[in-house]
């Protein structure tokens, strides 16, 4: 550590730029030697370009235009390298990495000048990584659809682009907040999203108690009526109806994720009973299926789901979301925690999700603090009431019936925090 400080400053610089280039040089000299094809820049020419960047660097000071005219006379150079390749024979198949390569080792000079050492170092081993995972990153370009790709910029657009430019103050006399309700809508995207990916990464290899609890985490009610309606066609009661226990338990989790995120005292309130109505719905689900292990053999395992990123669907969300606080605050004040519980019962049937991030937003301000907590469990409840009929509704009678009696017996038990919260 010593002889660090006592070293001259810009030998440690130029050493570092020196061994950054020399990596990627070595790696443009490992593929050329692979391949067989000649490649711009090697072990010489790559450190070379570091060093012409440090010293330009070096020379400018704090002026720019010296470093811009020098990166400019580089980059010159660097499209000479390029149209020698496209008058080739193989022009077809030529591309420009190499020389933009050697543009990044270039900046990494300036930089490590400058004493933007995590950029530079970041900028070298990213170019690095991208050089030598050519033929990975070409094989996930044709593996990923186009369609997931527009998913994932879907997300982007509501996190990254739409997200920080709403006003975070409150409108109107409800208390409406734009940034805080499209962060609502973000979160309860992500969580979707995120179930959305992993199914897709393991959709060879999922069964059925796999695809239900991502399913559940993704929405409980759809993977519900989705179970339902296969078991019609393969009858295997056992296991769709473990399945669909699972998925409701999957429900219990997400909410207190989101309690996690956005509502600490009700997590507070909530965390154990819904850590253990999870558990025992998951850990039950999978025990029934196992117990007619022997005559589910065949069943497709596969859930498929749409894309939850729709624009339209996180717009109506939103527009839900706002109703429920708007909804909230009008019954709050003129009908009181009762009609809260009411409301609670009926939106419950639809949506638990907004209900529960509409208390929320409420609680311990417009809304006791129990009083919100006892509505979350009993939209969760109601919830997992109205997912019995529709498993009754759409299996095969076996299913249904074993479905119908085991989500009621979960809704029931979902109601006992209340003889605490009342």
């Amino acid at each position: 550590m010593e002889l660090y400080y006592w070293l001259p400053p810009n030998l440690v610089k130029i050493v570092l730029v020196l061994f950054l280039s020399f990596l990627v040089g070595l790696e443009r000299e490992e593929h050329s030697a692979t391949t067989g094809k000649p490649s711009f820049g090697g072990v010489r020419t790559f450190p070379l370009i570091g060093m012409l960047g440090f010293s330009i660097a070096l020379l400018s000071g704090e002026q720019l235009l010296p470093l811009t005219v020098g990166f400019l006379v580089v980059a010159s150079f660097l499209l000479l390298s390029y149209w020698r390749k496209l008058s080739g024979e193989d022009s077809s198949r030529t591309g420009i990495t190499s020389e933009m390569s050697g543009l990044t080792i270039f900046l990494v000079g300036a930089l490590v000048y400058h004493d933007y050492l995590w950029i530079a170092t970041t900028l070298a081993v990213a170019s690095l990584l991208l050089l030598d995972l050519k033929e990975a990153l070409e094989k996930l370009a044709v593996r990923i659809a186009p369609q997931e790709i527009l998913a994932f910029a879907k997300f982007l657009l509501l996190s990254v682009v739409i997200l920080p430019v709403l006003p975070n103050r409150e409108f109107t006399r409800f208390h409406l907040n734009p940034f805080e309700t499209w962060l609502v809508v973000v979160a309860v995207s992500g969580i979707s999203y995120g179930s959305y990916v992993l199914q897709k990464v393991l959709r060879k290899r999922s069964g059925a108690l796999l695809a239900s609890m991502l399913g559940g985490t993704y929405s409980s009610t759809m993977t519900t009526v989705v179970m339902a309606r296969r078991s019609a066609a393969q009858p295997h009661p056992r296991l769709y109806a473990g399945a669909i226990l699972l998925a409701s338990g999957m429900m219990y989790l997400r909410l207190v994720v989101l309690l996690a995120l956005f509502s600490r005292p009700l997590l507070h309130l909530l965390f154990r009973p819904f850590l253990l109505f999870a558990v025992l719905a998951v850990v039950g689900g999978w025990l029934w299926t196992r117990s007619g292990e022997s005559s589910s053999r065949g069943a497709k395992s596969e859930l498929e789901i749409g894309n939850p990123l729709e624009l339209a669907t996180a717009f109506l969300f939103a527009a839900l979301f706002v109703g429920i606080v708007v909804a909230t605050q009008l019954v709050v004040a003129y009908l009181g925690e009762a009609g809260i519980k009411t409301l609670a019962a009926i939106v419950g049937l639809a949506d638990v999700d907004a209900f529960a991030l509409g208390m929320m937003q409420t609680a311990g301000t417009l809304t006791p603090l129990g009083g919100a907590a006892a509505a979350i469990v009993i939209a969760a409840a109601s919830n997992n009431i109205v997912k019995g009929i529709y498993a009754f509704s759409l299996a095969d009678r076996s299913t249904g019936r074993q479905s119908a009696i085991m989500l009621g017996t979960l809704a029931l038990l979902g109601l006992t925090p209340l003889l605490w919260l009342a």
